[in-house]
């Protein structure tokens, strides 16, 4: 594969990741037009509607106006005044994330992975731009260097990861060696001891938010059937049609990473909040009227008897992160005399505390927002708390278990 292919075929792969992710949108919207509007509306009107939410989906922010039609409609008041939508349906910044590793694996494996690494992303970043022009409306103006830096952000991370991944399988094919990076070089220039912190902490961490996410994937699982009367009660209420229900259910789809970070913050403590002044938390829910969402259904109300268990989530997660990290942070220690065991121990728990504190602190930033005028302006969790929350509940944990056995030196 020469050098214009390489380019060509990392310029398609771009594009083919902002295809399926608009398209996720405009598919459905477009069936709408064909069939539930009868082509009587000008098309461009769901091509916007398509952009605009590719765009809040990587977190960019649009500026929104409802006509009074509009806001009659959907109950919003202060038709006219413009408000900011914030809040990011994760799922599409996911999806662009997920094709992004995939984009980088395939273009890594090519002959001039640099030079098709970057042309997919300024190919990508090209897009973005294109696609935030076009969205802008009197009514609807995504904002244009977020419309632009945010898509290529995600899709620039998950490149960086696909790289890695396909360098990593690279290197163990028979034949092939791989050099060391600089980070590499610096990495292995740290004595033992603070590279067994550093190492265990970011894992230690990673490891608790992911236990965390994945407990809190499942309590949504069981809130979303025990409330399904409820839920299909909303739909019918909305009186969306087929095709309408077909596109709130993708709309809902898009937004269940949030739905899941909020369930995690609900099992750290802080919870969330559905409107400014509401809360909703494992001690009881205080909910004022809500977006008449069939997901929002599946939500908690009233105190709930047994609701302080779930703080017991991060503290085990902690504690079982603490043990399993607990032999690779001793075998750093004893290739280094001057540094006390125990003061490693304690420090890695220390570290997988804020370590896990601040990635559950950015996905709980990351997942909330405005999602549209007056009370609606504060909706997500509380980030800083929600992050201060968990370096606590994992942190002590994680040092009881790191100490759960007597540290020894290896003679």
């Amino acid at each position: 594969m020469n050098r214009p292919i390489t380019a060509l075929f990392a310029a398609l792969e771009a594009l083919l990741v902002v295809g399926i992710g608009i398209g996720i949108s405009l598919v459905p919207l477009t069936f709408l037009w064909a069939f539930q509007y009868g082509l009587q509306i000008d098309w461009t009107v769901f091509w916007r509607a398509s952009a605009d939410i590719w765009l809040v989906g990587h977190g960019a922010d649009v500026l929104l106006t409802l006509d009074p039609v509009t806001a009659n409609v959907v109950g919003f008041p202060d038709a006219g005044t413009p408000f900011v939508v914030s809040i990011a349906a994760l799922g599409f910044a996911l999806l662009t994330a997920m094709l992004a590793v995939r984009t980088g694996r395939r273009i890594t494996e090519t002959p001039y992975a640099r030079l098709g690494t970057l042309v997919a992303i300024v190919v990508f970043a090209g897009l973005s731009l294109a696609v935030t022009l076009s969205a802008m409306h009197r009514f609807a103006r995504p904002s244009l260097w977020q419309g632009t830096l945010f898509p290529t952000l995600v899709f620039l991370v998950g490149l960086l990861i696909g790289a890695g991944i396909a360098r990593r399988r690279l290197a163990r094919m028979p034949g092939r060696t791989e050099t060391r990076g600089r980070s590499s070089n610096w990495w292995a220039g740290l004595p033992p001891a603070r590279a067994a912190v550093l190492a265990q902490s970011l894992r230690g961490g990673t490891a608790a938010v992911a236990i965390v996410v994945a407990a809190s994937g499942v309590i949504l699982t069981v809130m979303i059937v025990a409330n399904y009367a409820q839920i299909i009660s909303l739909y019918e209420g909305i009186h969306s049609g087929v095709l309408g229900g077909i596109a709130v259910t993708l709309a809902e789809l898009a937004f269940l990473p949030n739905l899941v970070i909020w369930a995690a913050s609900w099992l750290v403590g802080p919870g969330f909040a559905i409107g400014t002044g509401s809360s909703v938390g494992p001690l009881g829910t205080s909910l004022g009227p809500v977006p008449a969402i069939p997901i929002l259904g599946a939500l908690p109300t009233g105190d709930l008897a047994f609701g302080f268990l779930g703080l017991l989530v991060p503290v085990v997660a902690g504690f079982l992160v603490g043990v399993v990290v607990r032999p690779a942070v001793l075998r750093g220690a004893h290739l280094e005399s001057q540094t006390s065991p125990v003061t490693i121990l304690v420090a890695t728990g220390i570290g997988i505390g804020v370590a896990g504190g601040v990635i559950l602190g950015l996905l709980a930033w990351m997942s909330g927002g405005a999602a549209g005028p007056g009370r609606l302006a504060d909706v997500g969790p509380d980030a800083v708390r929600v992050g201060l929350f968990a370096a606590l509940e994992f942190g002590i944990p994680a040092i009881i278990g790191l100490l759960a056995g007597r540290p020894t030196r290896a003679k």
